[in-house]
């Protein structure tokens, strides 16, 4: 995330302006080289993620940044050494109002999203914003409304669902290699990072709560949720289980304080179940032509008898292509085209939801809590 946690309505003070702002030429000069049909990005917030949003929104063919906005002079620092063509600011009103933004790039903590977010839909601009997408459902809510009534988008960014691995998935279930899926089980553990703002949830669970959102054919009906406080006073470790119809369960284990670094997804179907290893460098999917059949013989529980099969087991071929990319190429063209992202807003609120419904079970141990 990054590292600009502002109050929108306060304009921040310059600290080092002379030596982090550019001439007021430069950005104009930029301007007047764009091709009408280019969109003009403002990225707020350039700390970890935020490099990666300003390399593959300049990348694009249909889309510049021109503008990146942080209130801490190295950030900017930075800026100014990797792209000295993008005017820098500490200032994210002036990014906001400016007439020559068509897009905001939100890439800041979660508690920032919904004022700035807010702000540059107000001002006409369309929204790409960090997950999790708000801090509440209200506040999702409050902005897929105004982003309607004012005709922009929103994405919400969900990297996941553009990888390789996440969307062969997608086209297994869907071509009912899987054939019903049972069960979704997800291990996303590692030593670290600790966040101070939100819990582990919060901080991983968003990554297999969308994913789970995007391949699964139902959608989520309740919630259970366990965990405990160890280090700085929020939750580092967590289990979630996920309860939808038609006897489909999804479990997601989160956990800050894991030796070792574990990114491992089982999805089972009645006709076949596949592991996913997001660490592996090949065969990062596995298919399993194996499972369990049972016959009646008659009425009684006795009468059912249980089979095994094991047949082979296959790795799919995946592309070679980086997620970012294409979610940010795919952004691009929703705007230019009218189009509605996959990751648009609503998905981010049925995100937020699952988040939401997580924290209430967590402070009860364990209720089940409806979404």
């Amino acid at each position: 995330m990054g590292e600009i946690p502002v109050t929108v309505n306060v304009r921040p003070v310059m600290t080092e302006a002379p030596l982090l702002m550019p001439m007021p030429w430069a950005n104009t000069a930029l301007h007047s080289t764009l091709k009408s049909d280019v969109l003009r990005v403002g990225v707020v917030g350039y700390g970890y993620w935020g490099p990666n949003i300003v390399r593959n929104f300049s990348a694009q063919e249909h889309s510049r940044v021109t503008m990146v906005c942080d209130r801490r002079p190295e950030a900017l620092a930075r800026v100014m050494k990797g792209h000295p063509d993008v005017e820098a600011s500490t200032d994210v009103m002036e990014m906001i109002r400016s007439p020559h933004i068509d897009v905001v790039a939100v890439v800041t903590p979660v508690w920032t999203h919904y004022e700035l977010a807010k702000a540059a839909l107000l001002q006409g601009k369309h929204v790409f914003v960090e997950k999790p997408f708000t801090s509440n459902s209200a506040q999702a809510e409050e902005l897929i409304e105004l982003a309607e009534r004012k005709g922009l988008k929103i994405m919400v960014d969900h990297t996941f669902l553009f990888t390789p691995a996440v969307r062969k998935i997608k086209q297994l279930i869907e071509a009912r290699e899987l054939g019903d899926i049972y069960y979704y089980d997800a291990m996303r553990v590692n030593l670290g990072l600790f966040q101070h703002d939100v819990n582990v949830i919060w901080d991983l669970a968003p990554h297999d709560f969308a994913i789970m959102d995007y391949l699964l054919p139902e959608r989520a009906e309740a919630v259970v949720a366990t965990g405990q406080k160890h280090v700085n006073g929020v939750e580092d470790v967590a289990f979630v289980t996920i309860y939808y119809p038609n006897k489909l369960i999804a479990h997601v284990n989160v956990n800050w304080l894991s030796p070792v670094k574990v990114r491992t997804t089982l999805v089972g179907g009645d006709k076949k179940m596949l592991i996913w290893n997001d660490l592996e460098s090949d065969e990062k999917i596995k298919v399993y032509d194996r499972g369990v059949k049972h016959t009646r013989t008659g009425e009684g529980i006795y009468d059912l008898l249980v089979s095994y099969r094991s047949g082979d087991m296959w790795a799919p071929q995946l592309e070679n292509a980086e997620a970012l990319k294409l979610e940010i190429e795919h952004f691009n063209e929703c705007i230019r085209e009218n189009k509605q992202p996959i990751n648009d807003g609503n998905s981010g609120l049925r995100i937020v939801k699952m988040l939401q419904a997580a924290d209430e079970s967590l402070k009860s141990r364990g209720t089940q809590v409806l979404i």
